[in-house]
């Protein structure tokens, strides 16, 4: 069973029906016990970090998470979901986020003939072997709908990247923690190959 935790951040109806098209039982929840006895937990989000993370802590999903993480079991983050991972935001300056990885979430610089949000698919160039992208060749197109992008900390973590102003890391991986800015639930069979990698991890 893929656990979709509930906090308030919307997206989550698409991300339920990927999982539902490749054959898996998809629960929308923020009930505590339902996602540390799921056999992978997702963590999709649209909207502002620090918003995200004060949901969060009001429904102490951040404990669950965390906790979730240390039981080793696969996790997923998505858009927002990905930046709540790292360590803050230049768009919530102050918010502390789950810092479950290393990095920070940047505004994406003004760029002539850019816009921003940066709204619809670009192409990934892959790196370093992500489990991930099993099975995905060549430069492959998703989705992506963010005005925020991720620096990480530690280059061997980032198993995907993206042009957009500036260079982007668009997926990172480490351990049993995965993450993708972009939305694989929208990026058609591309997408959906990712998700099936995802469930076949650690199975």
């Amino acid at each position: 069973m893929v656990a979709i935790i509930d906090y308030d951040a919307g997206n989550l109806k698409s991300v339920q029906k990927a999982f539902q098209k490749l054959g898996q039982e998809a629960v929308i929840t923020r009930n505590s016990s339902e996602i540390l006895h799921a056999d992978r937990v997702v963590l999709p989000g649209v909207g502002s970090f620090g918003v995200a993370m004060r949901q969060l802590k009001k429904y102490e999903l951040d404990r669950v998470i965390r906790e979730a993480v240390e039981r080793k079991i696969p996790f997923l983050g998505i858009c927002l979901g990905l930046q709540l991972l790292f360590e803050g935001s230049e768009e919530s300056g102050g918010v502390e986020g789950l810092s479950l990885l290393r990095g920070r979430i940047l505004k994406i610089p003004d760029t002539p003939g850019l816009k921003i949000p940066h709204i619809g698919w670009n192409s990934l160039e892959l790196c370093h072997n992500g489990r991930l992208f099993r099975g995905i060749a060549g430069e492959p197109y998703v989705y992506f709908v963010h005005s925020y992008y991720l620096k990480a900390a530690e280059e061997q973590i980032v198993k995907a990247v993206t042009q957009y102003g500036t260079g982007i890391h668009a997926s990172v991986e480490q351990g049993n923690l995965f993450a993708c800015q972009f939305h694989p639930e929208k990026s058609s069979t591309v997408g959906l190959k990712l998700l099936e990698n995802f469930i076949r991890e650690g199975a």
